[in-house]
């Protein structure tokens, strides 16, 4: 058995078997090397049609859901995540702050929670903030979840869950951090986003 390459050619490289027929008892017949080389070649043809058609087809599509795909954040940091939250009650409002020195906005309180209690970096805005972790139902919740809410397609304000239907956040009317429920006739009003960075 014999195979070679083309030297010159700048295209894929092309293969060339000779096989050998040596005469026998009973005629013409293939050294036993050739016919094993013969089944190898076989065999390596038809894995790799194999797998070529397994990598042409499209996997079924399936929903994520937070009990499919693992969270980053596990239960311990979801925990840390909800008692500094709610520890940082009544910080003041301030528009781009994002430490308890200098007040918070939405995005800031919760930039500054995930990174200090689960050494995560979130997105910066609340426009980011929508699509940022594993989205969630609402039956799906846990503490430390992310609440987006939405108005007109937009994302205009978030916050962290902290159980029984309340959650952390940094609104600039009050001033401060506060602790509020979600079925409030304000924020039940709104379209929620949940999601489980």
């Amino acid at each position: 058995m014999l195979i070679a390459r083309n030297p010159n050619s700048k295209e894929m490289p092309q293969f060339v078997l000779t096989l050998y027929l040596r005469p026998g008892p009973s005629g013409l017949h293939w050294p036993a090397g050739v016919r094993f080389a013969c089944l190898i070649l076989v065999m390596c043809t038809l894995a790799c049609a194999t797998l070529l058609t397994g990598c042409g087809s499209t996997p079924p599509r399936s929903v994520v859901s937070a009990e499919t795909k693992p969270a980053r954040l596990s239960a311990e940091e979801a925990k840390s995540v909800t008692v500094y939250a709610i520890g940082l009650v009544g910080t003041p409002y301030r528009w781009g702050g994002n430490t308890p020195e200098s007040g918070f906005d939405c995005s800031g309180l919760i930039a500054h929670v995930y990174q200090k209690n689960a050494r995560m970096q979130s997105p910066r805005t609340v426009a980011e903030l929508k699509s940022w972790g594993t989205p969630l139902n609402a039956s799906e919740l846990r503490t430390g979840d992310l609440v987006v809410f939405i108005k007109a397609e937009q994302a205009t304000h978030a916050g962290i869950y902290v159980g029984e239907g309340r959650f952390v956040h940094a609104p600039s009317t009050g001033g401060r951090v506060r602790l509020d429920r979600l079925n409030t006739p304000y924020w039940s009003s709104q379209q929620i986003a949940y999601s489980r960075p």
